[in-house]
C-alpha cells in the first residue's frame, strides 16, 4: 500500500546515507530535522509551501478591523483523498477567533499541523524505513544539513576546483593545448550543461560532499585529433579525450558528446 512504499522510500534513503551514494532526490530541510529530532518552524515552510508562508506572514499586518473581516477561527480545512475535512488548531478552535493576540499562536499551530498533524502517518513509515538502516545511532551527532549533502550532494558546481584536482594520463597534462582548450570551453558552460559533463563522465550529475575537489577525475588520452567524439569510463570517472587541434573543433565535439550519450553508450 501506499504506506508501505513511503517506508521504502525511507529505506532508500537511508541506504544512500549509510553507503555515501549521492541520489538526484531533492527532499525540504524540514524533512531532515524531523528525522533528527530537530524542531521544524514557521520559517520552514518557506521551502515546503512559499505561498502559504506567505500568506500566513502577511496575517502579521492586519490590523484587528482587518481580522475580523476575515472571519477566521483556529482551524484548517484541508483534503484527505477527495474528501473535505476540518481540524481543529487547538481544543475548541472552531470556536476560536483569530485576534491581533493570538495570531502568533495562530501561524505556529498552523505550521505544527502542516508538518506533523497532517503527515504523521506517512512521516512515521518513512522514518521507520530510514531508521532500518541508519538507526539514531548512525546519524544522532549529524546536523539535518549535513544528512541533506550525504543524500543529494553539494549544490556548488566550483568547476576551477575540480580543475586544481583533475589527474591527466596518457601523455596529457595540464599544460597540454587541448587540456587548456578544455578548461576554457567548460568555464563558459552554463550550469546545466555542467551538469551534463559531470553526468556523461561519471555517470552522477551531482557534487560530492567537500564541494568537486573531492571527485577523483581524470581526463586520459584517446588518440590523435580526429572526428572521434569524447568517451567515458563512468565507473572509474575517467573522461577520454582525442587531441583536438582546435578549440572550435573541441566545443563542437564535446557537445556533441554531452547532448547525444544515453545509458552506456551514444545515441
Amino acid at each position: 500500500d501506499a504506506l508501505e512504499e513511503i517506508r521504502l522510500t525511507g529505506q532508500l534513503i537511508g541506504l544512500a546515507v549509510y553507503n555515501a551514494v549521492i541520489l538526484d532526490i531533492h527532499l525540504p530541510p524540514a524533512m531532515y530535522k524531523k528525522l533528527l529530532g530537530v524542531p521544524v518552524t514557521r520559517d520552514d515552510l518557506c521551502d515546503v509551501d512559499p505561498a502559504l508562508h506567505h500568506g500566513l506572514m502577511q496575517l502579521l499586518r492586519l490590523s484587528e478591523e482587518e481580522l475580523e473581516f476575515l472571519d477566521r477561527n483556529f482551524e484548517v480545512e484541508y483534503d484527505n483523498v477527495g474528501e473535505l475535512r476540518t481540524f481543529e488548531l487547538i481544543p475548541n478552535g472552531a470556536h476560536t477567533p483569530l485576534t491581533i493576540a493570538n495570531r502568533e499562536l495562530f501561524i505556529d499551530k498552523y505550521a505544527e499541523f502542516v508538518f506533523d498533524k497532517s503527515c504523521e502517518k506517512q512521516f512515521l513509515a518513512f522514518k521507520s524505513g530510514f531508521d532500518r538502516i541508519c538507526g539514531p545511532s548512525y546519524v544522532r551527532f549529524m546536523r539535518p544539513r549535513e544528512i541533506e549533502l550525504l543524500v543529494c550532494g553539494c549544490s556548488d558546481l566550483d568547476f576551477a576546483a575540480l580543475e586544481g584536482s583533475t589527474i591527466y594520463d596518457g601523455g596529457y597534462t595540464k599544460t597540454t593545448k587541448v587540456i587548456q582548450y578544455f578548461w576554457q570551453v567548460v568555464s563558459e558552460f552554463t550550469d546545466h550543461l555542467k551538469r551534463k559533463l559531470l553526468f556523461f563522465a561519471t555517470s552522477s550529475d551531482r557534487v560530492p560532499i567537500g564541494g568537486l575537489s573531492k571527485l577523483h577525475f581524470v581526463i586520459a588520452k584517446n588518440g590523435g585529433d580526429s572526428d572521434r567524439l569524447p568517451t567515458s569510463h563512468t565507473c572509474f570517472n575517467v573522461l577520454l579525450l582525442p587531441e583536438y587541434s582546435t578549440i572550435d573543433k573541441l566545443r563542437e565535439r564535446l557537445l556533441t558528446a554531452i547532448h547525444n550519450s544515453e545509458g552506456f553508450g551514444m545515441i
